[in-house]
Order: C-alpha cells, then sequence, then structure tokens
C-alpha cells in the first residue's frame, strides 16, 4: 500500500511507522490516522513482523492535530476528522488497530507529543522517550475533551490521579516528568531513540513466541481493568493447556535446556488457539 503521511519500512523483525509530516511537525490529520490503522493492520498480517515501531520523523513526533483551519479544524468536515476521498476508518480506527494487534507495539516519541499526539501513544505497549520529548494532554485548554480512547487508557497507565492532575492543567511537561509519571518507561539522548527502541524491538523477537505474544498483550490489557482475576481465569488455563501440548512449548524447554535461542514454529495466522478472540464469544 502506499502512503501518503506515514512510511512504513521493515528490517528483520521489526516494522517502523513513521509520521511524516515534518514540516508541520507531524501534525495529524484524518488521512494520517486512516494511513497509520492500515499500517498496522499490515505489518499485523506479515509473519515475518514480530514488532511494530511507532515514531515521528524529523524534531517532532507529532504536535497534536492540524489546527491550519483554525477554528474550523475540529468541526465535521475538518482535516481531523474528514478525509474527502476516503471512507473513515471502521474498527477505532488508529485506537482500534494499535489496540487489536496482535503484535507488540513500541512508541519511540522523539519530539513534541501533544494532544492527539500524545493519546496516539497510549495504546502502545511500551513508550519511550527521547530527552528532548514534550508532552501535553492540552484539550481542555483549546475547548476539547480527551480524546482516541485516553479518557481509559491514560488512568490505565499512570493511574487516575496523574491523569486528572495532566488533563485538568492542560499543561506541557518534559521527558523526565513523563518518566516519573509513569507515562514512559524510559528516557535516553535523542540520537540514541531509534537504537533503543530497535533493541527493545529485537530482544522480543528474539527471545519470544509470536502466538505466546499475541494472546499475552490481548490478556493484559483487556483483564487489567476488570475488578477481579474471574474473567483472566476462565480463559488462561484453557491456553497453558493448549500452548503446552504444542510445539513452541516443546521448542521454548528445548532451547532453554540446550542453552541456545529458540526457533518457534508457532505462527499466528495458522496457529492461534481454539478460543481466541474469547471476547466476541
Amino acid at each position: 500500500m502506499t502512503f501518503e503521511q506515514i512510511r512504513y519500512t521493515t528490517d528483520g523483525p521489526v516494522a517502523t511507522i513513521t509520521l511524516a509530516r515534518p514540516d508541520k511537525l507531524n501534525a495529524y490529520t484524518a488521512i494520517m490516522g486512516i494511513e497509520l490503522a492500515a499500517a498496522i493492520r499490515q505489518a499485523g498480517e506479515d509473519d515475518d513482523v514480530r514488532v511494530i515501531v511507532l515514531t515521528g520523523e524529523g524534531r517532532g513526533f507529532c504536535a497534536g492535530a492540524d489546527i491550519s483551519g483554525g477554528a474550523d479544524s475540529f468541526g465535521s468536515g475538518g482535516p481531523n476528522f474528514a478525509a474527502a476521498d476516503r471512507p473513515r476508518e471502521e474498527g477505532g480506527g488508529f485506537v482500534g488497530a494499535l489496540f487489536e494487534s496482535t503484535k507488540p507495539t513500541i512508541a519511540a516519541i522523539n519530539g513534541a507529543a501533544v494532544g492527539v499526539g500524545a493519546t496516539l501513544t497510549l495504546p502502545c505497549d511500551v513508550r519511550i522517550a527521547a530527552d528532548s520529548a514534550r508532552f501535553g494532554f492540552v484539550f481542555a485548554r483549546r475547548g476539547l475533551v480527551p480524546e482516541a480512547g485516553s479518557a481509559w487508557f491514560l488512568p490505565q497507565i499512570v493511574g487516575l490521579p496523574q491523569a486528572l492532575r495532566w488533563c485538568l492543567s492542560g499543561a506541557i511537561f518534559n521527558a523526565d516528568e513523563a518518566l516519573k509519571g509513569g507515562l514512559v518507561s524510559e528516557v535516553v539522548p535523542s540520537d540514541a531513540l531509534l537504537a533503543r527502541a530497535h533493541e527493545i524491538a529485537c530482544e522480543i523477537a528474539e527471545n519470544t513466541a509470536p502466538v505466546s505474544i499475541a494472546l499475552t498483550r490481548q490478556m493484559l490489557w483487556r483483564f487489567a481493568s476488570e475488578p477481579s482475576p474471574a474473567g483472566a481465569l476462565k480463559v488462561d488455563g484453557g491456553f497453558a493447556m493448549a500452548l503446552g501440548a504444542g510445539p513452541d512449548v516443546r521448542e521454548g524447554v528445548a532451547a532453554f535446556l540446550e542453552k541456545r535461542a529458540p526457533a518457534f514454529p508457532g505462527r499466528i495466522a495458522t496457529d492461534m488457539p481454539a478460543g481466541y478472540p474469547w471476547w466476541d464469544r
């Protein structure tokens, strides 16, 4: 697929999706959202891709929504919600694509991540930031509300008190505050950011089973906010038994005993266990 506002590249088991409007600090548009969802799904359908890295081109990650249309930018026909020649993405757009991904996702935040630029990182599994990164949940300062599901994602990640502090003030904050507040897991020098993201991605790709990872990220995201472990207990035993009788576990145990890297044979396209997806039943 050809993209206009993002770039999609692969390097071994890692697919990198780069927001590519550097002259606008990668400001978000509806076209970018549609393309982002399509790229995430493209990576999900490629068994050679094990991890997705999301980053921005130039000195910004995503400086928020494109407000080149002024006060009309957020209307129903504005550039952030409508693309004249493309249908709205079904299934929750890029948020749904990230949340439902069978591949782990890493946001490598290389600069300003404000408004939607901050919220589009929340469904990612790992967020790391350059020391030059800046963040802001600025919606109330624009007369808006937190979007892209962030009223659910942000408290899940950083806790309700911290989410309230950032959203009620709408203030811009730096990478150190993001680290202290739990929004990112580490802060690295700007020139080391993508290398570090690739290192994390390769650690996952080289040591874990694709089917196990697909199940694990869905279980953690979907059960984390439930009031009891009852839902998890309904499915984890069955998955453990199904995988335990399969070739991935035999390979994982053999690799451990033989002190070598594993070569897991299971593939997401063909080897997901019965009962998945459990939330559709």
